[in-house]
């Protein structure tokens, strides 16, 4: 079976008609890989990666892209990416603050993992840096994220983000001093 893209409230258009549109299939061979690294950099590591995968391009398949002239389907894709992730992470937050009361139970009923010292270690810094992350504005994590660990240039993270080159380098300096301020305050705990 192949899907076609469509824009969105209109019927066919006509280059979906004789064929040539991007097809989901297409769309996500060439960009499936960058939507799940982004997801798995923005979301941290506990995240559900298909199912944000495919919540990511069912919204593209809802909302199919049609070029305004305001960006590419990369940059497109990444803020649908962003999105969803932003909404699970405020999904959860809500879920966490209702089942507060109970995790101390859920995690006493968890078991352990049998993971040598150096990958136990390796999780709780992973998860230590990802608690700091957490703790920071969501503009200035994004480009944390995908300046310095997805290893993008600030002109890519401005063209990403839809944001001037200088605020981005301005969140970069902004956001590291609130992210060393966070990790040392948690690795005083």
């Amino acid at each position: 079976m192949r899907l076609t893209l469509l824009r969105s409230g209109a019927g066919p258009t006509p280059e979906a008609r004789n064929g040539s549109a991007d097809s989901l299939d297409e769309l996500y061979l060439q960009y499936g890989p960058d939507v799940k690294r982004w997801a798995r950099r923005l979301a941290g590591p506990q995240a559900d990666l298909e199912d944000l995968l495919h919540d990511v391009f069912l919204i593209a398949l809802r909302r199919s892209f049609v070029g305004r002239g305001e960006g590419s389907v990369r940059t497109w894709l990444f803020r649908i990416t962003d999105h969803v992730v932003r909404a699970r992470r405020r999904r959860g937050f809500i879920r966490g603050l209702l089942f507060r009361r109970h995790q101390d139970a859920m995690v006493a009923a968890a078991p352990t993992p049998a993971t040598p010292q150096d990958e136990a270690e390796r999780r709780e810094r992973h998860q230590l840096l990802y608690r700091a992350l957490d703790r920071l504005a969501d503009s200035y994590r994004t480009t944390l994220i995908l300046y310095e660990i997805e290893g993008l240039s600030a002109e890519e993270v401005a063209e990403l983000t839809g944001v001037p080159v200088g605020t981005v380098c301005v969140r970069l300096h902004r956001g590291r001093a609130k992210l060393v301020t966070s990790v040392l305050r948690e690795d005083e705990r």
